[in-house]
């Protein structure tokens, strides 16, 4: 099916597509996800997730991988709703048996090309107004983690390279080993800052 042309869609609408492609819905406007990720994003997905989900097996906080829709304005317009690659939510009563209805305590971006600007300018804006206590954001091209801290509703940042040890400030004694998360550089490929600021948005 088509997503049927209209201004200011909503949460409902949004869950009624069926289509099978994956989308986002950002202030009422429609964004498609990007294609199938790139074998590098996957592997640096996978490594923190494992890592996460070791360290928080048993205890409140859980984390979950995309596809996972999080509703960030679920109690107002409910009209954003964002597939981060990775969620961190520390409420339970937030979790539903669709969604996370609510602002999680952390999310995670990988960037690929056909949505790093999205991740790195709008969703970084919606994650700090809603009030998203940390945001990670992971270049596997430069092979570097910006993390972004909520203080005084801004984000602080720092940033650390693919050898470093990471503590997630949401976390108790959780450090994330980069070393172990970022898959080899390739020998014949030099470091890029070439991310085409290209994605494809549905009015």
């Amino acid at each position: 099916m088509q997503v049927p042309e209209k201004q200011g869609y909503t949460y409902e609408d949004y869950y009624s597509w069926n289509d099978g492609k994956r989308y986002e819905l950002i202030d009422g406007k429609v964004y498609m996800m990007s294609p199938a990720p790139s074998p590098a994003h996957q592997e640096i997905c996978v490594g923190l997730v494992t890592q996460l989900y070791n360290y928080l097996r048993g205890k409140t906080c859980k984390v979950y991988p995309a596809p996972f829709d999080v509703r960030l304005n679920a109690d107002a317009e409910d009209n954003t709703v964002v597939q981060p690659d990775i969620t961190i939510v520390c409420d339970p009563s937030k979790i539903d048996s669709r969604a996370c209805k609510g602002v999680p305590d952390m999310v995670v971006e990988i960037l690929s090309p056909s949505t790093a600007k999205r991740d790195q300018l709008l969703k970084y804006n919606k994650y700090r107004d809603a009030g998203v206590l940390e945001y990670w954001v992971v270049n596997p091209d430069l092979r570097t983690v910006m993390v972004y801290t909520l203080k005084d509703g801004q984000y602080v940042c720092s940033a650390y390279g693919d050898s470093d040890n990471v503590k997630v400030g949401i976390l108790d004694d959780c450090q994330i080993n980069f070393a172990d998360v970022f898959p080899p550089a390739p020998p014949d490929k030099l470091l890029s800052p070439d991310i085409p600021p290209w994605e494809e948005v549905l009015d």
